[in-house]
């Protein structure tokens, strides 16, 4: 591990099947934040790693079984170089960590090698974004790489977050002239057309989730200020139709709502040096009985595709309160 970080671990002989690590901290400074109020961090990792961690002074002993106490000491080495680096360690961010040393595909990014240099990250104006999951991670590369990308799966996994946060940085560094953000408006089991207002004030409610989520890549007054050029367009997908989108970047959300016309009719406005990003959970669509979703339809009919890529979440990829997770897989399982 980065020397400058965290000297070196020693391991004691398991005892019945157990090891002790023993982590010596360089910057007394950072414990209280790693350790969190009242050590609420190192009770969340020895609640999900099932190991027991004992701190004094600026060291950590972790007693577990080889693997678990392994794992734990990964989850604090990757929050610990998170906080020399200037970034913020909530419980979030913990469960996040955890929920990547759960991965061996995952090693690589929050183990001591490459701790400062996550092999794929997002800036924006406001935030630095790393991927949470291996899912994530391939996602975030496909992002940086692919001309068209579908992103299926639960809610929570970042699926439009990335999306949004991958166009704002295009956007600013001059890769793309516009971001254009989309979504159908069709009601979740509730009715919202007899409301008063114009157009804009009537589709709003539905679009609120891409403005949420600008105005956590932007400061406000810059993001009012490119919706009012016309840099960042929010509108639903009928506004769409009959227009050619170059020098874009295109998200379209909740996918999943749209008929198979109205999925034609979008990918192909797809134009030159644009890229577009379908975001959507097959599982989950509030179209009328009886009526295929363009989702489903278009994964089936675009399939192996080259510059197209699919990426697939699932509920471990979760990374809102692990509840949610929990909730998606109870959803997702066999009825009982």
């Amino acid at each position: 591990m980065a020397k400058r970080d965290l000297a070196a671990a020693n391991v004691d002989a398991p005892i019945e099947g157990r090891a002790r690590l023993e982590l010596e901290f360089d910057q007394p400074y950072l414990l209280g934040p790693l350790f969190g109020d009242y050590d609420r961090h190192l009770v969340m990792i020895e609640d999900r790693l099932g190991v027991h961690i004992a701190a004094r002074g600026n060291r950590v002993m972790i007693e577990g079984e080889p693997d678990s106490a392994a794992r734990a000491r990964d989850v604090l080495v990757g929050l610990y170089n998170r906080l020399d680096q200037g970034h913020d360690v909530d419980t979030a961010a913990v469960e996040a960590v955890i929920g990547m040393a759960a991965q061996p595909a995952l090693d690589g990014i929050i183990s001591e090698d490459v701790a400062n240099a996550p092999r794929v990250m997002i800036r924006t104006r406001k935030k630095t974004i790393v991927p949470r999951s291996s899912v994530q991670t391939a996602y975030m590369e496909a992002l940086a790489r692919d001309d068209m990308i579908f992103a299926l799966g639960p809610a929570g996994t970042g699926k439009t977050y990335l999306a949004v946060a991958q166009a704002v940085a295009m956007l600013i560094t001059g890769q793309v002239d516009r971001l254009i953000l989309s979504r159908p408006a069709v009601e979740a089991g509730e009715r919202l057309g007899f409301l008063p207002g114009d157009m804009k004030e009537k589709v709003d409610p539905y679009l609120r989730p891409l403005y949420d989520a600008l105005y956590d890549m932007l400061p406000t007054e810059q993001v009012e200020r490119r919706i009012a050029s016309g840099e960042i367009e929010i509108a639903p997908i009928a506004f769409m139709r009959g227009r050619t989108l170059s020098d874009a970047f295109i998200i379209l959300d909740e996918a999943q709502n749209t008929t198979p016309q109205q999925m034609k009719m979008f990918l192909t406005r797809f134009g030159m040096r644009s890229r577009m990003v379908i975001c959507g959970d097959p599982n989950q669509t509030d179209l009328p009985n009886g009526v295929t979703s363009g989702l489903g339809d278009a994964v089936a009919k675009l399939q192996g595709i080259p510059k197209l890529s699919m990426i697939r979440f699932s509920a471990a990829d979760v990374v809102r309160h692990p509840l949610v997770g929990r909730i998606v897989e109870a959803y997702e399982g066999p009825a009982r």
